[in-house]
This record gives structure tokens, C-alpha cells and sequence, in this order.
């Protein structure tokens, strides 16, 4: 391998493509600027080398842009501020924090118990978690406003060893770890889980990705705040703690640009560089940490990485020419992994002695003593010197890349091993040598007393540095994390707000799109609530016919609109602002997602509730963003998903990958979603009321949920709201929408979203042609009506004595007779929720398999599932009971063709294709 090939990760390779032609008058340049930095610091130079670039720009003379630095730190040991605390204090109380984190883990290992846990990755990260906690990050009572802490998911024992330390937790407590039912009272959820701990955790981050995406929109839901006039954000930090095997995940750099375009340096990235993934190493032949500088500066950021602790001064500045940055820039992260799994006398041969240079410099070190060479990580001074250059206002976000060891001061078992993380209880040994390490006040007779219970260690609330501790805190603000849920109340819209719903279309034809989005207009028009709805948009505004939104609620930005939009002169202008109500993050819905969980969760996370309502093409919603939205419902955003363009056959012309006939189903997956499939604008009005209710009402036991509502783009004749409607079965699932017209064999026809026209088609047909009586049934959620059906049998099973209830769907359906024919615009699945809750004989038409491009009346034939396949279903079933005549089915199934996909005639060919 080429020398340039093999450190090309390293450097940036400003002088490799050039010739030196005067290697003398080179030196002479590099010894002015050396003397530069000797007489007048590094600041100086940086301003010069900074002129120059820029000059160099000017005079047309190029310069590659400085991907990657040396490997050293990028703040100065010059340009370091002092710390500002008592290290000695928060050396000790640290120290106790990391014995009752691995403790924990360890004691959660009884045989008895085996839960698991993570010990390693605190162990490595209580630097940079204390240096955070004692100095920068601000909690709820800070005068500014609290801070945003997104923790390490796996460094949550860390967490609750702190609140231990600040008597907010118990021993008892800390025992009950991962035991979230057999010690309920007591218990601990393994990883940052609002829901299971709602007053303590604020941000779910343990699916590897999630958290940087939701970092990047919880910050630029403050800047939004903010700029909106909500509320004053300005002083309030977005803090993301990160792994760099994290970082692999596509969603951990995907969004790396929004924070850079927004210039949001409320933000910092705190990137845990232990070199290790959850197997082995990150870039075993590589630098990671290298490679994420490129990274990062390349996407717009500020990046500062601390690579060696204190330790390493007085080595850097000897090396004079250059050499021991050699060694570091081109030693892979491998050979660090292992050096921290060997000793100091390995590190003097096999690092140090890669050149007689930087041998010699360590010659009057001892082998501890080039053990004790710690990274930056490890280091209070540098660490805290990042964080504060990181939270000084610069323009951009900032990430710090912090160099350490996973498994740091657990012994050579755990340091720097491959299988480090996966190893979850220390030997007798092992827990002896951390004792000692951390010079915890333990008896060797109480540790081998029982090596599976070694105690936990505090030293008394009363003790100088837990004083110490707890003064930092109240300082800062309060304890982080914390979760609050008061907010303030909203007033909800009036009757007014929904007239729209309910007096239908007239004769004009409206998709149920465009009936929700004429509700979200009024909605947003009501002079208190509407500032709080957050329109959540990707790249499809004009499919979902909300482009009418543009002049009025206009599309946020902070920068506003600079430029001359092509389309000012036009009423549907595009009209972006600083004080704009629309998120719209482009073809993203990844980001949309994080948007909605931040917005979601403002009534928590700042005391001030706001409405997100993301509206997508169906497909892409729980199919795409299903991870993200199980992490939303952890977090218990509130506010409406709308999968708009929904069904299989409804999207004319898309085809197989934008056809949906299916998302109800993984909606039902998330226990937060309240899922529904109406086919009318006025059953959409109430639904959203109801839910709005629900969320903000007060009285609901439950307001952390979302509501999940599939819309259409086939318009059709909105009906108004009948007279005597049956609210409650609107809401509930289920309602009889048109009795049968005819007196005959009886059936009953359920049908949801834009399927129930093609049931009151299929009803006409019935009685006109055929003489047999059918009831149809609007069901606007076959996924509700489940969840209602199931609840009820658990409560008779956990009831055996009392009078088992009746599920909502068997209640609405008794006195209901004859065969069932369900159906809607979604495979078989959807409908099927419900067969085990009615009594009656039960067939299903759906749209199995997948969709493809073709016109609606076509695909629905295909699929069996347009009127004229219902009718044909209804009539098999009778003639199977007698109640029509034999060959009735097979007459039908003639008569309409139902074999010729040409033949079908459900559905139009207005609002076509997006």
C-alpha cells in the first residue's frame, strides 16, 4: 500500500499533490510561523493562517479545505480556560458513582435474577457526563430554561447512580434495576424510557440512531419556539451523548445538514470515541475519530476533539519535529484498542518504540507512568474546555470527539476488549481491583461476604462533596435528567371549527384529504388555539393540496426568504419566514418524524403545548419511520399522524412501492397510536375533536397517544353530517350508516375509508338486482375495535367471577343478521382484527399482495374488492345458507365480469396520480 493511500484518512493532503521546488525556503516559512506560535500564541497564528487562506481565495491561488487535523487536540493547551470547580471533590463523588453503576449492573446478575446490564460504557463516559453535570447542563429551575440531555442509552446505569448519589434514588431503588414488574414500586427500566419513568427520563435514545435525529429537531424546535413567539428559548442547550459505532447508523449522520443550514449552535454532539462497536472495532484499520472530523466540518459543523489528556503536554511539546504526531496520525485504532487491553511496558515497545525519537522521550517515564498517560476523554481540564467552547455562540453546531476507553478502570478483563460489552458482572478479583482503583472505602471481608451483592458505597448527604454536588446542581438549575408534565392549558376550539366537517361538500367532490385539510384550516384560523397547531410537511405540500397554507401560515425558516420566489405573483405563493408555522423538511421523513416527536412533546419538554399534525403519503409513514414513532410513543409525544394517499387501489399510477395496503396493521403495533380509517369529512371532524380531547381536555386517563388517520386523494360527494348520528359509534369503531332499503335474505356489509361507497354501490345492487336486503356499516376503525375487543376478553379472563363485558363491535352488531362482508382499501389482515368479535359468519375482501400502477376501477377488480365483488361475495354466502338460489353466485360473477379487470367500474379518475 502507498504511503499517501494508507494515511489519506488522516491528513487532507494539502502538500502531497505539489512539489516542494525550494525545500529551503519552505523551512524558512515553517520556522516564522513556528516562532509565531512561541512569541505570540495559537490564536495568533490561527487569524494569520486564516488571513492567508482567505487572501489565497482572493488571488485565485487554490487550497484544498482542511478536512482532518493532526491527531491531537483541537483546543490549544495555551487557549484552555481554567476549571472552574473542586476536582478533588468531583473526583471522589465520580469515583462513587462509577463503583455503584457497575455495582448495579453487577448485582442485577445474581443467579437469581440475570437480567443483564451494561457496565462498560459509564465506565468510560463518567467524565464526560460529570463535567457536563457540574458545570454546563441546566436544569428545569435555571432561569433560561432547562436543558435537552440526550443520554447514551447504555450509560443509564451512570444515570441512576448519580440520582443515587442525590438521594433521589434508594438502594432499594437501584436494586429493582431492569426488574420493572416483580419490583414495580422499586424498579428501574434498562435504558432512558420516559414512559416507564416519566418523571425522570425525558428523551428515549437507546435505538442507535434515534437520538442525533432528534437532537438535531429538538434544537430547532426551541430556535421555532423562539422565533414564534412562544416562548424565549435563547439560553436553553440541546445536548446529544453519542457513540461512535452510533455513528454508522445512516439516521445518526443523515441530518447533519439542517443543523448547519439553521446555524443552530444551541446544539452540541458529544461523541464517546472508545474505537470500540458493540462486537469489536469501529475502524480497526482505520480512525474514526478522523474520519467523523471530515465528517462533520464537511457538513458544517464545528468539531473539537479531545484526544490526550493533560498527561500528554509536556510530551507534545518536546516533540519539536513532528514525530510523536507522526506515530499518533498513523497508528489505527486497532493497535489503541489493544495497547488499553495490554500494559505500559507493551505501549513503551510497540507505540512509543516505533522511532528512536519517541522512545527517548519517554525514556525517564516508568511503565505506570506511561500507563497513567490518559486519554482526553478521562481529562476534567479537557473536557471542560470543550463543552464551554462548544456552548459559546459561534453560528454553528458543534460536535466534540472524545477520545476513551470503554470499560475505563474496570481492569484488564473489561478495558479496551472486544467482549466488553456484553459482559455484565465482575469477578471477585475484578471487583477488588476496581476498589481499588477508585479507592472506595470497602473491605475485602464485605466484598467476599457474597460476591454477587457488594455493596453499594455512599458516604452520607452530609459528607463535604455530596454538599458540594448538590450545590452544583441547585446552581445549575435542579437534577437532570427530569421530566415535568405541567404545561400550560389550552382552550379548546369551539363548535365553530368543525361546521365545516359536517356540512359535507355540496356538490362539489372532495377527497377526504381535502376535507381534513379545509378542518386544519379553520382549526389553525382560531385566534388562541391555531399558533399551536405545527403543520409537519415533507416535499408533497401540493399533493395534499396545502399549498393553500404558504401565504398565510408560511413555511419557517429562520433565515427567512432571501431570495425572489418565481411564483410571488401568484395567490398559492411559496412564503417562507423566521415566524413561519409550517415545518417543512423536504423529501425527509426521517426528519419529519423527529420534528413531530419535538413538537409533540413541547407540553413536557418546555411547558408549552403545541399540535403537530405530520401529514404523509401513507406508505411512508409506520413502514419508513416505525422505529421512530415507537420512540416518539416512548416519549409520549401527543398530536395526529395523517397518512394521506392511503389504500392499495387509490393512487392511481404510483405503483408498487407508494401503494399502502397495509399501515393500519404496523400502526396497531404501537400501543401510543389510536388508529382510524373514515370514509367522511364529518367523521374525520369528530374524530379530530375527540382527540384533541383526549390530549388536552383533562379528563382522559390517557392523553399520550397519537392518532393515526389514513385520508384518501379519490374525491367523491361529501356527505353532510346525518341527523341522529351515532357519535359514539364514530368514535368507537363502528356505526350503521344506511339501514337496508328492502325487505329480503339479510347481510351486512362493512366497509372503511374509501371503501364504503363501493358498500353502498354493492347495497343498491343487491336490492335492486338481486332482492336482498343488506345493512352497511361505516367502520372507521377495525384497529380500535380490536384493541376494544381484546381488552374485554382480558378483563373476563382476570374477572372469572363477574359478568364478562361485551366488546363495542358485538354490542353495535347484535340484532344484526345474516353473513358478514367486510372490506376495505388494505389487505385481508385489516379487516380480519375483528372476525373473532362477531358472531356472525364472517368473509373478508382485501387488497393482498402487492399494488401496482393501473386506474382505480382496474386495480380494485383485480383485488376483488370493488362493489361488484362484494355483491357476488354477499350472494355465495347466502346461497350457502339456502336464502338465494344456488347458481346466484355464479349468474353474478358472469353478469359483471368479475374476471376482467376491465370491467370493473369502482371508482373515478379525478385526482389523479401524485
Amino acid at each position: 500500500m502507498a504511503e499517501e493511500e494508507h494515511i489519506s484518512h488522516i491528513r487532507s493532503g494539502l502538500t502531497s499533490q505539489l512539489p516542494d521546488r525550494d525545500p529551503e525556503e519552505t523551512a524558512e516559512w515553517i520556522e516564522s510561523f513556528d516562532d509565531l506560535v512561541e512569541t505570540q500564541g495559537t490564536e495568533r497564528a490561527q487569524f494569520i493562517v486564516r488571513s492567508l487562506l482567505q487572501r489565497a481565495g482572493a488571488k485565485s491561488v487554490g487550497v484544498p479545505m482542511v478536512t482532518t487535523t493532526d491527531y491531537v487536540n483541537t483546543i490549544p493547551v495555551d487557549q484552555e480556560p481554567q476549571f472552574p470547580g473542586n476536582e478533588e471533590y468531583e473526583r471522589r463523588y465520580r469515583a462513587y458513582m462509577r463503583w455503584n453503576a457497575a455495582v448495579m449492573v453487577h448485582r442485577a446478575q445474581d443467579p437469581s435474577i440475570g437480567v443483564g446490564g451494561h457496565i462498560s460504557t459509564f465506565a468510560g463516559a463518567a467524565t464526560l457526563y460529570e463535567v457536563g453535570q457540574n458545570h454546563f447542563f441546566r436544569g428545569k429551575d435555571h432561569p433560561g430554561g432547562g436543558d435537552h440531555v440526550f443520554f447514551q442509552g447504555h450509560a443509564s446505569p451512570g444515570m441512576y447512580a448519580r440520582a443515587f448519589m442525590e438521594g433521589r434514588l434508594s438502594e432499594e431503588d437501584l436494586d429493582g434495576f431492569r426488574q420493572e414488574k416483580s419490583k414495580e414500586g422499586h424498579a428501574l427500566p434498562s435504558y432512558p424510557h420516559p414512559r416507564s419513568m416519566p418523571e425522570f427520563w425525558e428523551h428515549p435514545t437507546v435505538s442507535m440512531g434515534l437520538g442525533p435525529m432528534n437532537a438535531i429537531y429538538q434544537a430547532q424546535s426551541d430556535r421555532y419556539l423562539h422565533n414564534r413567539g412562544i416562548k424565549d428559548t435563547s439560553e436553553q442547550h440541546t445536548w446529544a451523548f453519542l457513540g461512535d459505532g452510533e455513528m454508522d447508523e445512516p439516521e445518526s449522520r443523515g441530518l447533519l445538514q439542517l443543523a448547519a443550514n439553521e446555524k443552530l449552535d444551541n446544539l452540541t454532539f458529544v461523541i464517546n470515541c472508545n474505537l470500540q462497536r458493540l462486537d469489536g472495532p469501529v475502524r480497526g484499520n482505520g480512525k474514526i475519530m478522523q474520519e467523523l472530523e471530515a465528517f462533520f466540518r464537511g457538513a458544517g459543523w464545528n468539531v473539537i476533539k479531545v484526544v490526550w489528556g493533560r498527561e500528554w503536554d509536556a510530551l507534545l511539546e518536546k516533540d519539536t519535529n513532528g514525530t510523536l504526531v507522526d506515530v499518533m496520525n498513523q497508528t489505527p485504532d486497532g493497535d489503541y484498542q489493544t495497547y488499553k487491553a495490554e500494559s505500559g511496558g507493551f505501549v513503551r515497545e510497540h507505540f512509543f518504540g516505533k522511532t528512536p525519537e519517541t522512545k527517548e522521550m519517554v525514556a525517564d517515564l516508568t511503565d505506570q507512568e506511561i500507563w497513567n498517560l490518559k486519554r482526553g476523554g478521562h481529562d476534567y481540564h479537557k473536557v471542560y474546555a470543550a463543552y464551554k467552547a462548544a456552548t459559546e455562540a459561534n453560528g454553528k453546531p458543534t460536535v466534540v470527539l472524545a477520545h476513551t476507553v470503554k470499560g475505563y478502570g474496570l481492569g484488564p478483563h473489561f478495558e479496551g476488549r472486544n467482549a466488553t460489552h456484553q459482559m455484565k458482572k465482575l469477578t471477585l478479583d475484578d471487583l477488588k481491583a476496581f476498589r481499588d482503583h477508585l479507592r472506595i472505602p470497602i473491605t475485602d471481608e464485605q466484598l467476599e461476604a457474597n460476591p454477587y451483592r457488594p455493596p453499594y458505597y455512599h458516604p452520607g448527604q452530609d459528607a463535604a462533596e455530596i454538599q458540594y454536588m448538590m450545590e452544583r446542581r441547585s446552581a445549575l438549575g435542579g437534577f437532570v435528567p427530569e421530566r415535568r408534565e405541567k404545561h400550560v392549558q389550552l382552550e379548546l376550539p369551539g363548535e365553530k371549527a368543525y361546521e365545516v366537517a359536517k356540512r359535507g361538500s355540496g356538490k362539489q367532490q372532495a377527497a377526504t384529504t381535502m376535507a381534513f385539510v379545509r378542518l386544519l384550516k379553520d382549526l389553525m384560523r382560531d385566534k388562541e388555539f391555531g399558533k399551536r397547531i405545527v403543520p409537519v410537511i415533507p416535499d408533497e405540500a401540493r399533493t395534499f393540496g396545502m399549498d393553500s397554507f404558504f401565504p398565510t401560515a408560511k413555511i419557517y425558516n429562520p433565515k427567512g426568504q432571501n431570495y425572489l420566489s418565481v411564483d410571488r405573483d401568484l395567490v398559492l405563493a411559496y412564503k417562507e419566514s423566521p415566524t413561519g408555522q409550517i415545518l417543512h423538511a423536504g423529501i425527509n421523513e426521517a426528519g419529519s418524524t423527529s420534528a413531530f416527536t419535538a413538537a409533540g412533546t413541547a407540553y413536557a419538554t418546555h411547558g408549552e403545548p403545541l399540535i403537530p399534525i405530520y401529514i404523509f403519503y401513507s406508505m411512508f409513514g409506520f413502514q419508513r419511520t416505525g422505529d421512530s414513532f415507537w420512540a416518539a410513543g416512548d416519549q409520549m409525544a401527543r398530536g395526529f399522524i395523517i397518512g394521506a394517499t392511503a389504500g392499495r387501489t387509490t393512487l392511481t399510477g404510483e405503483g408498487l412501492q407508494h401503494a399502502d395496503g397495509h399501515s393500519p396493521l404496523l400502526a396497531s403495533t404501537n400501543p401510543a397510536v389510536v388508529t382510524y380509517d373514515p370514509a367522511f369529512g364529518y367523521e374525520i371532524g369528530h374524530i379530530m375533536k375527540a382527540g384533541l380531547e383526549r390530549m388536552y381536555g383533562g379528563k382522559h386517563e390517557d392523553p399520550n397517544v397519537m392518532y393515526y388517520i389514513t385520508v384518501y386523494n379519490e374525491p367523491i360527494v361529501q356527505p353532510a353530517e346525518p341527523e341522529e348520528l351515532d357519535v359514539e359509534g364514530v368514535l368507537g369503531g363502528i356505526y350503521l350508516l344506511s339501514p337496508a332499503k328492502v325487505d329480503g335474505p339479510r347481510t351486512q356489509l362493512l366497509a372503511s375509508g374509501v371503501s364504503v361507497p363501493w358498500a353502498l354501490e354493492a347495497q343498491q345492487i343487491l336490492a335492486d338486482e338481486w332482492g336482498v336486503s343488506a345493512d352497511v356499516w361505516s367502520v372507521t376503525s377495525w384497529n380500535e375495535l380490536r384493541r376494544d375487543g381484546l381488552a374485554a376478553e382480558e378483563e373476563a379472563f382476570l374477572n372469572p367471577g363477574a359478568e364478562a363485558r361485551v366488546p363495542f363491535v358485538t354490542k353495535q352488531l347484535a340484532g344484526a343478521t345474516g353473513p358478514v362482508v367486510a372490506v376495505s382499501d388494505f389487505m385481508k389482515a385489516v379487516p380480519d382484527q375483528i372476525r373473532q368479535f362477531v358472531p356472525n359468519e364472517f368473509a373478508t375482501l382485501g387488497a393482498d399482495g402487492f399494488g401496482f400502477s393501473d386506474t382505480r376501477a382496474a386495480a380494485r377488480r383485480f383485488f376483488k374488492i370493488d362493489s361488484h365483488s362484494v355483491v357476488v361475495r354477499a350472494l355465495q354466502m347466502l346461497a350457502r345458507r339456502g336464502e338465494v338460489d344456488a347458481d346466484a353466485p355464479a349468474r353474478a360473477f358472469e353478469k359483471y365480469q368479475l374476471d376482467n379487470v376491465n370491467a370493473g367500474t369502482s371508482g373515478n379518475t379525478e385526482g389523479g396520480s401524485a
